[in-house]
């Protein structure tokens, strides 16, 4: 599935690969499992409030499968993935997750966050390795979630490090009372997320003051909450969003003349952003886990390889490709030990294996990774980075999030 060259992809066509989607994967329900073929499951979101970043995302996942079994699969081993969309449906996340694993899905790459924390204990009962593209910090909790898995920097983690970076950046412009913040999110528990878990309890330890604005679903104009934001004395704005209500969000802001340095957290952080928001985007911060196409780094080179042998330009992509590819990347990683140690391939032993893996080298795509039995968050750190001329440029090196 493919963007078109403004980043939107149309509904008739989103259709029509959905009834693909769902005839794939009645096909992999159907038939028997190759003795040998190794099964993943999937839901995304191609048709939803957040197919504007899920596109990329489930582009991803797909593709590594099929770059996978170019290569022979995992040692040796074909991979089979059926997935469908769910259009960040909760009751149908859960419907579906039930269906693939009765249908034997070793894995599981789930997507929202209000889905993934309600399938935790089902999760758990069913000993199904798990990784969303939700950032929970809850979910990285080995002891509450024990088979849900963090392949990124929490939006905890990203939002107590841009608050850390604002209240530095507050003190070298001589600001000398607290940094005002305006935390624009989500009406979800995504949204949500990093200023209860843990968000809200940080400004205050660090003296930074933040006050939260909900953006409503499908808005098209957010003058209401700029006109609050401007008399409030804010100026910094964080959004906790994806890219599509963000870049309406800043042209607002900046047909408004609100004056304010604005950050966004990984989901509205990419490419697509700057062209939804065109000139507006110029000068945002970018929380950023799993690096842009256009950062040439090796973690990201076979990336840029199989998209271009696909006739795609890697540069029209967002960052939620990388993350997709390399989340995968990491639970092929713990079914790899798992074969290579002779067990059983089976969701417990995944997960033992798993939690064996320290400083995984990402090539420069993000922080080396490590999972233990007790902490399933893989990263604590990220990169901020600047949008400038259409292009994310690096502003720090990773910063780790405070304990």
């Amino acid at each position: 599935m493919r963007f078109n060259r403004s980043g939107i992809f149309s509904r008739a066509r989103a259709a029509g690969c959905l009834a693909v989607v769902l005839a794939l994967a009645a096909c992999g329900g159907s038939r028997e499992a190759a003795e040998d073929e190794i099964l993943i499951a999937a839901i995304f979101d191609l048709t939803g409030p957040t197919a504007d970043v899920g596109l990329d995302y489930a582009d991803a996942v797909r593709g590594h499968v099929e770059w996978l079994n170019a290569r022979g699969g995992i040692r040796g081993r074909p991979v089979r993935l059926i997935y469908q969309d769910y259009g960040y449906q909760v009751d149908r996340a859960e419907q579906l997750y039930t269906q693939f694993v009765q249908e034997g899905a070793l894995i599981f790459m789930g997507w929202g966050t209000g889905d993934t924390e309600a399938l935790r204990l089902k999760i758990t009962e069913d000993r199904v390795p798990f990784a969303s593209a939700s950032l929970s910090h809850v979910l990285g909790n080995a002891e509450e979630s024990p088979y849900n898995f963090l392949v990124a920097t929490s939006y905890s983690d990203q939002f107590r490090i841009v608050l850390r970076w604002i209240a530095a950046d507050h003190r070298a412009k001589g600001g000398q009372e607290n940094a005002q913040v305006a935390f624009m999110h989500s009406a979800s528990p995504f949204g949500r997320s990093p200023w209860v878990q843990g968000g809200e309890d940080y400004a205050s330890e660090i003296g930074v003051d933040v006050r939260p604005y909900e953006m409503p679903r499908g808005a098209t104009d957010y003058t209401a909450e700029f006109s609050r934001i401007s008399q409030s004395g804010a100026t910094y704005v964080v959004f906790q969003n994806t890219s599509a209500p963000a870049a309406v969000a800043l042209r607002n802001a900046r047909g408004l003349g609100v004056d304010a340095t604005f950050v966004c957290l990984n989901w509205c952080a990419n490419a697509l952003l700057m062209r939804l928001a065109e000139g507006a985007a110029d000068g945002v911060i970018g929380a950023i886990p799993w690096t842009p196409l256009t950062d040439d780094v090796p973690g990201v080179r076979d990336i840029r390889a199989y998209l271009e042998s696909r006739g795609e330009d890697y540069s029209e992509k967002t960052n939620a490709y990388t993350q997709g590819w390399w989340t995968l990347s990491v639970f092929v990683e713990g079914i790899r030990r798992v074969i290579d140690s002779g067990q059983e391939l089976t969701g417990e032993n995944i997960k033992r294996a798993l939690e064996t893996i320290e400083g995984l080298d990402t090539g420069g795509a993000g922080p080396p990774l490590t999972f233990t039995p007790s902490d399933h968050r893989g990263s604590k750190g990220l990169r901020l980075f600047r949008a400038e001329d259409g292009v994310w440029s690096p502003v720090t090196e990773v910063l780790t999030a405070p304990s």
